[in-house]
């Protein structure tokens, strides 16, 4: 007989691994379109300052949408916001796949961005609140899990690359797949009367409403988004540029570029996967700092361009360092749940700014001194990191 106790601690468990399988596919959706970058590139003749403009659409979609996301996880709940955002994103993964020309490209990617970053908000709103109720760091996991979606998208790309399957028969059947896995996936979400409301009265935590404006006054919160945002241009320099990085840069094929990135993603997972015993011993603040080490140095053996195996080495150093940015901001921005939704929107708003800036920032430079030569920029950007990782330390919601 199920007592009354074990059913809320079965719902969060349930929740967990539907938000664990929600952030899979995100991921699955986001390597799948970047495996079939290079590809797309020598189809349409497209320079690399061409290509960062055409990913520019990607990321401007993202950071249009992400201002709003959290009012509209608010107003339709995490699981709803999800199930939207998921068939607009599927809906232009379809539409990249079948594009002709740049003139369907780019708003197959538009979509993709305004789907993916409203996606990304609420699937963190729910990842933080399945978080705060197990009382552990569990959020790298559920990011980890992106990462697996990435590493199975980044090696189903390069095997299909390799066998030259034609990007439409790749990605249009993968849209599909992706939209029913999610909405089936979301059924084990919380009750969305379970996730605070930030706008409930509580009078345990009293204090003045927060609205959707006012998280973009507060100095941690925009101190959390530029821990995000370093993190996120240096996981989004090798997410966008990686795989043509190795094809350009050491004479290698389309399809050992995408294993580059596989490597990368799949350093990226391990990092994930493992990090949270690091944040549970040390702390937010001195792992991020250390992470932050890792990745100049793996993005210095990727851009010295000494051999393919060096650089190699340099993916997966790169990856470990990239991995845990993002999550952690993510957890920092919902350490009060009453505003997770508001917080996690501003943050991710202001981290998707690096996705928005860092394509076509490299893709400028790479015309000019290639695209290993350009990713130099990076270094100055984890540099940031390093300084402003002290405002993502751990702070107790008000009142507790």
């Amino acid at each position: 007989m199920t007592t009354t106790a074990a059913r809320p601690a079965a719902t969060v468990t349930r929740a967990r691994t539907a938000v664990m399988a929600v952030f899979l596919l995100n991921g699955l959706v986001m390597a799948s379109w970047i495996s079939r970058v290079p590809a797309t590139r020598d189809r349409l003749d497209l320079s690399a300052s061409q290509i960062g403009l055409v990913l520019l659409a990607m990321s401007g979609g993202a950071v249009l949408a992400l201002p709003l996301a959290g009012t509209v996880v608010h107003r339709f709940g995490p699981r709803g916001t999800v199930r939207a955002a998921a068939l607009l994103c599927t809906a232009g993964l379809a539409l990249f796949g079948l594009a002709p020309s740049v003139w369907l490209l780019v708003p197959g990617l538009f979509c993709m961005g305004v789907g993916s970053g409203t996606w990304d908000v609420a699937m963190n709103v729910e990842g933080a609140e399945v978080e705060r109720r197990l009382g552990r760091a569990i959020m790298p996991h559920f990011h980890a899990l992106f990462s697996v979606g990435t590493v199975v998208g980044a090696l189903l790309g390069a095997l299909l690359n390799h066998l030259d399957v034609p990007t439409p028969a790749h990605l249009v059947p993968l849209a599909v797949l992706v939209a029913v896995a999610t909405l089936w996936s979301l059924r084990g979400f919380l009750p969305d009367a379970e996730v605070p409301d930030e706008h409930a009265d509580d009078a345990a935590t009293s204090g003045p409403r927060m609205r959707a404006i006012d998280a973009w006054r507060e100095p941690r919160t925009l101190a959390i988004g530029l821990v995000v945002l370093t993190f996120a241009f240096t996981e989004g320099s090798a997410n966008d540029w990686m795989a043509l990085a190795l094809v350009d840069g050491y004479d290698l094929s389309n399809s050992q570029g995408v294993l580059g990135f596989a490597v990368f993603v799949t350093a990226m997972t391990v990092g994930r996967l493992l990090g949270t015993r690091l944040l549970d011993r040390f702390g937010r603040v001195p792992v991020l700092r250390l992470t932050a080490a890792l990745a100049v140095v793996g993005l210095l053996l990727v851009v010295v361009g000494v051999s393919p195996w060096l650089a190699g080495v340099g993916a997966v150093l790169w990856g470990l360092g990239a991995s845990l940015g993002f999550p952690v901001g993510m957890s920092a921005a919902a350490d009060d749940p009453r505003y997770a939704a508001a917080r996690v929107s501003v943050v991710s708003s202001i981290g998707y700014t690096a996705f928005l800036a860092g394509p076509p920032l490299i893709g400028f430079l790479a015309d000019h001194v290639g695209i290993l030569e350009a990713l130099w920029v990076v270094l100055a950007v984890l540099a940031v990191a390093v300084v402003v990782a002290q405002a993502a330390r751990e702070q107790p919601p008000a009142g507790s």
